[in-house]
């Protein structure tokens, strides 16, 4: 019986001893596992909250927070003006970043056609309760100004809603026909009746278009339509030049030099007059006045 007992108690520790080393190598084994994803998780760019659109919106409609879900995306590829939560209570940090406050019932209406899953962004998107159109596109302390247009003074039929113009003024002075840049990058929010960008009538011919401007320049471009005739230029989305002051008329544009007619000044005489009998003689002396 001793040796029974002395052979199972044997066989029992060699194998507690094997699963140790067993147990040891697993342990080891998994702890080289969890450093292994530590070190792959480092490497791993950090994630952000972008708030997108579940499903797709043409300009002017609206949404509410239902429509919209939030997503994960690289934290350094967050575009400008994306919304990293749908709800935020009033007067917080997070305000801020949300596209919707707590207690707001009021939905916003799309500014820009987006697709489904597309981050919702600020510039995109109206304030809550107001309607898209030439009120949303509005900045603050900015108005509104319509500008007659044609074929030949609109550029044709490229400019949209966002697009940025030149207006440069054409007209008479001192009975000289003149034109010359008044105003420089002047913002677009709406052609003809249209605040859309995403209009599809790429060959619709604009009869009027609406700029954002100062009340400086309302004054300004009103006189300057009622005097003369006004001709936008399309600024290129990267161009970033300074257009300084322009102004060309009739002799320059041709390359007509004024010749300059100097004027003779003839020279002043001065004299005294004697008489000598019946003789009248004048005889000249320097000038003292």
């Amino acid at each position: 019986m001793r040796m029974i007992f002395a052979l199972f108690l044997a066989a029992g520790i060699g194998l507690a001893v094997i699963a140790v080393y067993m147990a040891q190598g697993q342990i080891a084994q998994f702890q080289a596992e969890r450093d292994h994803l530590a070190a792959m998780q480092a490497k791993f760019p950090k994630l952000a909250n972008v708030v997108v659109s579940k499903k797709e919106f043409k300009y002017g409609q609206r949404f509410t927070p239902d429509d919209l879900t939030v997503i994960k995306v690289q934290a350094d590829a967050v575009p400008p003006g994306a919304f990293t939560r749908i709800h935020a209570k009033m007067g917080t940090p997070e305000a801020k970043t949300a596209i919707f406050l707590d207690g707001e019932t009021r939905p916003r209406a799309m500014l820009r056609s987006i697709e489904p899953f597309e981050p919702v962004l600020a510039s995109k998107v109206t304030d809550p309760g107001v309607d898209a159109g030439i009120m949303a596109n509005l900045a603050p302390n900015r108005r509104a100004f319509t500008i007659q247009v044609s074929v030949a003074t609109g550029v044709s039929g490229f400019l949209r809603p966002g697009s940025l113009v030149d207006v440069y003024w054409s007209g008479t002075i001192d009975g000289e026909p003149v034109t010359k840049l008044i105003e420089s990058n002047l913002k677009l929010i709406a052609i003809d009746q249209s605040a859309d960008a995403d209009r599809s009538s790429a060959t619709q011919i604009a009869n009027t278009v609406t700029a954002e401007v100062t009340p400086e320049q309302v004054a300004a471009l009103t006189l300057a339509q009622s005097t003369g005739r006004l001709t936008l230029s399309l600024v290129g989305a990267l161009d970033t030049e300074q257009v300084g002051k322009i102004e060309i008329d009739r002799n320059q544009l041709l390359g007509i030099q004024e010749k300059k007619v100097e004027k003779v000044v003839e020279k002043k005489k001065c004299t005294i007059t004697t008489r000598r009998g019946s003789d009248v003689i004048q005889t000249e002396i320097p000038c003292t006045n």
